[in-house]
């Protein structure tokens, strides 16, 4: 529905111009090399991982479903964010209506807060396979990882309508200028003319529940995880769920690390160049690792690869 652009005596601002990654002109194309490279690296990298996933029965299992998931929400999430960081490198600073705006919001706030749960709901799993074994076939079977995901997804619809509806509830009357390559929730309350309290409110309230839950659901597993590691007999056994389990974490940590320090704040950000460097972490570096750390490092995976490169 089209939003009225008079609030009284204010006019609303009707586009809004992304100044993207950078403004110097010098390095504009060497960026947009670096970065088309890695948004079509992430594609294929995701995309080969779902194939191998529903085409080998073997890869049919409760870990490799969520990887499937994972791996889906990648695809989607540097979707949403590179393409407008790719126009911003191509082109330079540009303008973008305030409906797409809101939109790519929308749909920013729907996964990150969904990779987040899901990212969870992977470390729980990860637990019952190493602490709980034998009960895993009972508290990971298809309706219980099918309810987290599909929870995961559900969860983060429902937080970004609360989050987008507030935000596109604001007046913004002038500048239109968002210090980002993306649409934000941050560089968005910077601009805004009216009293942004329950909106930033909101914000923390679901970065509390969505990021700091999640979090602490995903370290209380690998805490419980490297108890039981500690207390296994075989040293080959503690080096193998080691070596799984640090790479996962590594991931999780930096994940967290950035979105809780950009998002886990009830105030605007003004630091908009670190918010930025930030953002490409979340956005763009994760989503590439996270295929090669979860899945293509793992034998079960590399072997239905090699059976697919040698069946073609």
């Amino acid at each position: 529905m089209e939003r009225p652009l008079e609030l009284g005596n204010v006019t609303r601002v009707q586009k809004f111009v992304l100044l993207g990654l950078s403004t110097r002109p010098d390095i504009r194309d060497v960026l947009f090399a670096i970065f088309l490279t890695l948004y079509l690296l992430t594609l294929l990298e995701n995309t080969l991982i779902i194939y191998l996933i529903c085409s080998h029965i073997e890869l049919h299992k409760p870990m490799y479903f969520f990887l499937g998931n994972l791996s889906c929400l990648e695809m989607c999430y540097v979707s949403v964010t590179m393409p407008s960081l790719l126009v911003g490198l191509w082109t330079g600073p540009y303008h973008i209506s305030f409906t797409a705006c809101m939109t790519q919001l929308f749909f920013f706030i729907v996964l990150i807060c969904t990779e987040c749960t899901l990212l969870a709901s992977m470390a729980y799993d990860r637990y019952v396979a190493i602490c709980r074994p034998l009960h895993y076939p009972l508290l990971m079977r298809p309706q219980v990882c099918l309810g987290l995901a599909l929870s995961s997804w559900v969860g983060g619809l429902l937080v970004s309508v609360a989050k987008t509806s507030c935000i596109a509830s604001l007046s913004y009357c002038g500048p239109n200028v968002l210090n980002h390559f993306f649409c934000d929730v941050s560089p968005l309350l910077n601009l805004s003319c009216t009293h942004v309290a329950l909106t930033e409110l909101v914000d923390f309230i679901s970065a509390i529940v969505i990021l700091w839950g999640s979090l602490l659901m995903a370290i209380a597993s690998y805490v419980a995880i490297g108890r039981a590691v500690f207390h296994m007999p075989s040293a080959a056994a503690r080096r193998k769920a080691l070596s799984t389990c640090a790479s996962h974490l590594v991931v999780v940590g930096i994940f967290y690390a950035a979105t809780l320090f950009i998002y886990a704040r009830p105030s605007r950000i003004e630091a908009m160049d670190l918010n930025k460097v930030l953002s490409v972490i979340y956005t763009v570096v994760t989503p590439m690792c996270n295929p090669v750390i979860y899945c293509l490092r793992n034998r079960e995976v590399q072997a239905a690869f090699c059976r697919t490169l040698h069946q073609s």
